[in-house]
């Protein structure tokens, strides 16, 4: 990235023309992260950034975005009303500016790992960058955009949400060329009703979708059919094991590797995870390497080589104890594919769920976690721990089916005493999954599992 200070005076008309040989090599909001040639963009969150001007100017800031009325005399400023509406514009002016292609990716499970997909497959033939991390709202898309190079030509941007209306800006501000929807589940039904409620506001990512674009769905999803309706550019829809356009058929699901077919490529793939849902994830992304001029034979290496973000269907090993570690995030949908991948693997040893909160499900909760009992059979996975508040829900009807000495279940205020017990009764050639949403901080029991 490269700007003057006085283009950025100019786009803010702020009519400043001081120091017109700063240059700024970086943006940043968090001081702490601040280096030589950034401008310090202060925010106003739990704490107010204007206080930590000292520490950005110490770091190496040259220049700073300012949302008070008197400009601070330490470091040149150019005055704004609101320093994140100067964020999100002048993101959007640096987007313009380096004019890459945008694909924009969300859903209710799955966005992060097709993100990393797709950038891994487009990689292969462009200059592309990625959302880093889960920086996928308000402040973490502009962000995005704004530390991507000057010689992008690819960016893909993950989109997440909390509320209605979210996507639609970040759609609006991204302006991609191609947008894709993974899953309608029911991630924040607290804010939402209901599913329907969920698949509208995903449908936002088509709001800043340009006219000549095109969309990717899930086809079988039929509480997307009637919002498509409206859309006018080109749809394609996906589906696994069906006669839609585009499938997947799984050959070989190892631990570590899963191989398949794709209906609109030649040949097999592979991706270093298991699990059907992560299939699709996959063919999403060969897809758009596929519209965007991608080689078979690049696409394969763009998904066979990927690095996917931590803690998505991660499988770890430890003292031959076999852990799936998905504790990212959770919703009914989600929890359910992944114990239904889990529980197809073999073992000599014992399966064993460990289970947290599904956060933001509203009123609907307790019956939403009941519910996750149709993917739990004392055949198949033989101990479960539930942990958390809304989980006593789901332990009261695994009651219905599990001999009570295999089910275990604590409030949140006992995540030792789980841990302790967890690790009296793992052993060699166990297979252990842990699945919740992000708060539960389910991460610590992976890392305890690691450390036996």
């Amino acid at each position: 990235m490269m700007f003057t200070f006085n283009e950025i005076a100019a786009l803010f008309n702020s009519g400043q023309r001081l120091n017109p040989d700063i240059t700024i090599t970086s943006v940043e909001f968090d001081s702490r992260k601040v280096q030589a040639g950034s401008l310090f963009i202060p925010l106003k969150g739990a704490t107010d950034g204007h206080d930590y001007l000292e520490s950005a100017i110490a770091k190496g800031a040259v220049a700073t975005l300012w949302g008070q009325k008197v400009a601070p005399h330490q470091l040149p400023a150019i005055l704004v009303e609101d320093t994140l509406t100067a964020f999100q514009d002048l993101a959007r002016f640096y987007l313009q500016k380096v004019a890459p292609k945008v694909v924009a990716i969300t859903g209710s499970n799955g966005k992060t790992t097709t993100k990393d997909m797709t950038a891994n497959v487009l990689s292969q033939k462009y200059l592309t960058y990625k959302t880093q991390g889960n920086f996928n709202n308000h402040i973490g898309l502009p962000y995005t955009i704004l530390a991507m190079p000057q010689n992008t030509e690819f960016l893909v941007l993950e989109m997440g949400m909390d509320h209605p209306g979210e996507i639609d800006f970040l759609s609006r501000l991204g302006q991609p060329d191609a947008a894709a929807i993974t899953l309608i589940g029911e991630s924040h039904l607290k804010y939402f009703g209901q599913r329907s409620g969920i698949a509208k506001a995903k449908m936002e990512i088509t709001h800043g979708l340009k006219k000549d674009g095109f969309l990717v769905v899930p086809g079988d999803e039929v509480l997307l059919e009637p919002l498509l309706a409206d859309v006018s550019q080109e749809i394609f829809r996906f589906q696994m094991e069906t006669g839609s356009p585009l499938t997947a058929h799984i050959v070989e699901q190892q631990q570590q590797k899963t191989t398949f077919t794709l209906s609109f490529l030649p040949g097999e793939f592979e991706i270093p995870v298991s699990g059907n849902f992560n299939v699709k994830n996959a063919l999403i992304a060969a897809f758009f390497g596929k519209q965007f001029g991608v080689s078979p034979a690049d696409i394969f290496k763009g998904l066979k080589n990927v690095v996917l973000t931590q803690n998505r269907s991660q499988w770890l090993a430890h003292d031959e104890v076999h852990i799936l570690s998905d504790v990212y995030n959770a919703n009914p949908t989600a929890m359910s594919l992944v114990l239904q991948s889990f529980q197809d693997f073999t073992t000599t040893g014992k399966k064993i769920a460990v289970l947290g909160d599904m956060l933001e499900l509203g009123v609907t909760s307790p019956a939403l976690h009941a519910g996750i009992a149709e993917y739990l059979q004392p055949d198949k996975i033989q101990i479960v721990y539930l942990y958390g508040s809304e989980m006593q829900a789901l332990y009261e009807e695994l009651l219905k089916k599990y001999p009570q000495s295999a089910l275990h279940y604590y409030p949140q205020t006992a995540k030792a005493d789980l841990i302790a017990d967890l690790l009296s009764t793992v052993a060699p050639n166990d297979y252990v999954v842990l699945k919740g949403s992000n708060g539960m901080h389910l991460d610590e029991i992976v890392a305890a599992l690691l450390k036996k």
